[in-house]
């Protein structure tokens, strides 16, 4: 009986560590996305993971949408720290199926962080990013309206 019992939770282990080692190993899906990093904090109250968030603008004005990821690795979570507020595209491979939030907060884990020096928005136009772009100069003050003669 308790060989056989031994036996069931010895294969019932086997098979959870199985799943954990698919669902972290296996990708869904891989690729990159460029935007600028404007959070980032190493969060969790057992299993401390870095959490970002990317802004990603299609169109010069429009609402960023926002890119939520995860990072594990110190080295990759060091140089994103080093790039917050600057456009980045990062290279991410999503997970699906982690059973816990130990993991990280996200489906998206970081692998890799790039500089993107500037943004070509249309043949031979470029915007500069924040860290390469002068400081623009003061707006002209518009000179104060002539008081109305009264009649």
């Amino acid at each position: 009986m308790i060989v056989r019992l031994s036996a069931v939770l010895f294969l019932l282990a086997a098979l959870v560590a199985v799943y954990f080692w698919a669902a972290v190993s296996w990708s869904y899906s891989s690729g990159e996305r460029a935007g600028w990093v404007q959070k980032f904090s190493k969060k969790g109250w057992v299993c401390k993971t870095w959490e970002g968030e990317l802004a990603l603008v299609s169109l010069p004005g429009s609402v960023p949408e926002k890119f939520l990821f995860t990072i594990h690795d110190e080295a990759v979570a060091a140089r994103v720290t080093q790039h917050v507020g600057k456009r980045v595209a990062l290279h991410y491979e999503e997970k699906v199926g982690l059973p816990t939030t130990c993991f990280g907060d996200t489906r998206y884990f970081v692998s890799n962080v790039t500089l993107s020096d500037e943004i070509p928005i249309a043949t031979g136009v470029v915007v500069p990013t924040r860290a390469a772009s002068a400081p623009l100069p003061p707006a002209p003050v518009a000179p104060a309206p002539a008081p109305a003669a009264s009649q």
